[in-house]
Formats: structure tokens, sequence, C-alpha cells
């Protein structure tokens, strides 16, 4: 039987490919170089899990004390470049493996924070931040809008999922499957909420209105 632990890996491996991936396919789209490639992706992997070890007070951060992480994050980039044109053939592909990144490390942020005895407040926002600011700082370097200051729902499905974890964790459900149907949820609400537009409301003016002399 796997414990906790070994589970636990497994998600953190899967996470840290996916977001490992979408960043490679985010700077292919921009057409940077097999370097820039390269940094994009370990940004996107390794940055909301760096914010989180910062806050938390953990040094050095996770991924310099685990070269597992660093291996996984080099080979899903070079394999993206040397497949990305193929996998882009399935227009969804970016779109999978982020929403996947999000699930999966939004997991590993909560595990981390009750691992320091935190309240469920703080675990939520700490699985969010992990999930999502990878994708910030990934966003931010390309010179994109970050996704999850956008319209469209992207940090609420993390905490969404945050707070179900934590609702499962009360009730008999097997603490391993509460987190796969957490993973589950996070990544369906993603799907659902782009192809159905859902969004939070936006308060900003038109573009059409013009301001009065």
């Amino acid at each position: 039987m796997m414990n906790h632990q070994q589970f636990l890996f497994i998600i953190e491996m899967l996470g840290t490919f996916s977001f490992a991936v979408s960043g490679a396919f985010f700077a292919m789209e921009k057409r940077l170089d097999p370097f820039g490639v390269l940094i994009l992706s370990f940004v996107t992997a390794i940055g909301g899990g760096t914010i989180r070890d910062l806050l938390l007070g953990e040094f050095p951060v996770g991924w310099m004390q685990d070269e597992t992480l660093i291996l996984v994050i080099f080979f899903s980039a070079v394999g993206t470049m040397f497949f990305g044109t193929w996998l882009k053939r399935i227009n969804t592909t970016l779109f999978i493996f982020d929403a996947m990144g999000l699930g999966l490390f939004t997991i590993i942020g909560i595990e981390k924070a009750l691992a320091h005895h935190l309240s469920v407040e703080v675990c939520v926002a700490l699985g969010t931040v992990t999930g999502c600011f990878g994708g910030v700082l990934r966003d931010v370097l390309l010179n994109n809008v970050p996704l999850i200051f956008r319209k469209e729902i992207y940090a609420l499905a993390s905490i969404a999922g945050g707070i179900l974890y934590f609702l499962l964790r009360e009730s008999p459900v097997n603490n391993d499957a509460a987190k796969i149907i957490c993973i589950v949820l996070i990544i369906v609400v993603r799907i659902l909420a782009v192809r159905f537009k859902w969004g939070l409301p936006a308060f900003y003016l038109k573009k059409n209105l013009r301001t009065r002399n």
C-alpha cells in the first residue's frame, strides 16, 4: 500500500510536470528561444511553491532541496519543445495541463500549510498561492495580464477545491480519496468555467464611454 508521503510525492511530481509543460507551451506561443522556454517552465512550475515556502519560513525552498523536481521540469520542457508541434494539434492541450497543475498544486500547498498547523483559512490561502502564483509570474514575464486577475474563474476554482477538501476531512472519506476528489473538482470547475464562459462580475467602464470635457 502507498503511504501518505508517497502519495503526496506523486501529486507533486504530476503537478510539476503539468505546470512545466504549461509554461513551455506559453513560451513557445510567444516564440521564445529554447533558453526562454526553459526559464518559463521553471518559473511556472516552482513559482507558487517558492512563494509559499518563503511565507512559511522554509529555507532553503523546496525545489532547492530536491533535484528530482529540477529534472522533471527540465525534461518536461525539452519534451514539450520536441513534441509541442504535435501536441498543439490537440487544441485544449495547454489549457488541460494548466488546469491539472492548478488542482495538483493547490492540494500540495494545503498539505504544506497543515504540516505547520495553520488555520483552515490560511491553509486554503496558501493552497491558492501555490496553485496560482507560478502562472502569475509566468504571465508577468510574458507581459500578459495574469489569469488570476481576469474575469474568468481561476483562483476561485482553487479556493472551492480547498474548502471541499476540509469538508471531506471531517467525513468518513479516505484522506487520499479526498485529495483526488478535490483535484478533480478544481480541474472540472476550470473546464466548465471556460466552456460556459463563467466569470466573476466585472466592475469597470466600457471602452466606448467617453470622458466629458
